[in-house]
């Protein structure tokens, strides 16, 4: 099981220190550095800045959101930064949600998830093998565009560019069965928001056949520690946020993943306090035991522990949210 970092994204301004910290961890030995975007800092740049400063570690976004760009244009960005990283990228997309995609992009939420995203991740393909020029007949990718509010113009193109890797790995962040489902058809890897290592049956009717090299990355937030009970406060703000906060009270995606690993009727309430403007409610209703397993905190004895849990399963990367070089330290010696 190789280590990640996961850098995440910005809050109120850049983070001091994440070019440290990545620095540091490719001493580690960690195999991967992660960026991500909500509706503030992008996924990319920050990982441009990483990449000059830097020269092994793998370069991933998770997730690059595909809302943001089309597809050529995220193609685009991975082709450039592999070049100039000596072909380090690896490329995470997310489909986000219909809140963040129609109130902050201001595009509607694909009535057929899947539909598009698979669209999304053929367009990607198609530009780096750079086989021919690119095109579709697509419902929500089409190239060229077929539209009669255009020119009719439009023709295929191939990349000026040539990519440095036709086969740059290309990972999905999913939720939902059906969508697991596919990206172990269509994708490299699967990023997971969250990942139990007791409760792998919420995955394994879309897991099955998993492909030599295929990656299952997790996101795991790591604290090196005394108090369990406060660390996990982060954790559970976090849970807060994605499960309140990042969604509509009719539809939210990251409720839905921690009411089918068993905690529905908190989905609901922390939920509720969210939407009430309860937020500190929200996040100490959160509990604990959801938040315990899905992270990795306490003392070394603790994590080292819990550590042999997560290598029994399926995941191949373990991308660790830290903010300390202690605790990157640690995990990096008890998975040596």
């Amino acid at each position: 099981m190789r280590l990640g970092l996961a850098l995440g994204y910005w809050g109120r301004g850049p983070e001091p220190g994440q070019l440290a910290l990545a620095q540091e961890a490719e001493r580690l030995g960690y195999d991967s550095v992660w960026t991500a975007e909500a509706w503030g800092s992008d996924a990319f740049t920050t990982l441009t800045w990483i990449a000059a400063h830097t020269s092994r570690i793998r370069l991933g976004t998770a997730v690059a959101q595909m809302a943001a760009r089309s597809p050529t244009a995220t193609a685009m960005h991975a082709l450039t930064l592999d070049h100039l990283s000596g072909g380090r990228v690896l490329l995470g997309l997310g489909l986000s949600g219909p809140q963040v995609v129609e109130g902050w992009y201001g595009r509607p939420f694909p009535r057929s998830p899947l539909t598009a995203t698979r669209e999304y991740v053929d367009v990607i393909r198609q530009v780096l093998r750079r086989e021919a020029p690119v095109a579709l007949d697509g419902r929500f990718h089409p190239l060229p565009y077929p539209g009669d509010d255009g020119s009719g113009l439009g023709k295929p193109l191939k990349s000026i560019t040539h990519p440095l890797r036709g086969d740059l790995p290309v990972l999905l962040g999913a939720e939902g069965p059906k969508n697991i489902a596919q990206t172990t058809r269509i994708a490299d890897g699967w990023l997971p928001l969250y990942w139990s290592p007791t409760r792998t049956d919420a995955y394994e009717a879309a897991l099955t056949g998993l492909r030599d090299g295929f990656m299952v990355a997790p996101l795991v937030r790591a604290t090196v520690c005394a108090d369990v009970h406060e660390a996990l406060l982060p954790v559970k703000a976090m849970l807060g946020f994605y499960i309140g906060g990042m969604g509509h009270a009719t539809r939210n995606f990251h409720a839905d993943l921690m009411a089918r690993m068993g905690f529905a009727e908190e989905a609901r309430r922390v939920r509720e306090l969210f939407l009430a403007g309860r937020r500190e409610e929200a996040v100490l209703a959160v509990p604990d035991a959801f938040a315990d397993e899905i992270s990795l905190v306490g003392p070394r004895e603790r994590i080292a522990e819990r550590l042999t849990l997560w290598r029994k399963g399926p995941v191949t990367d373990l991308l660790v949210l830290a903010r300390d070089p202690d605790t990157l330290r640690v995990l990096a010696e008890l998975n040596a």
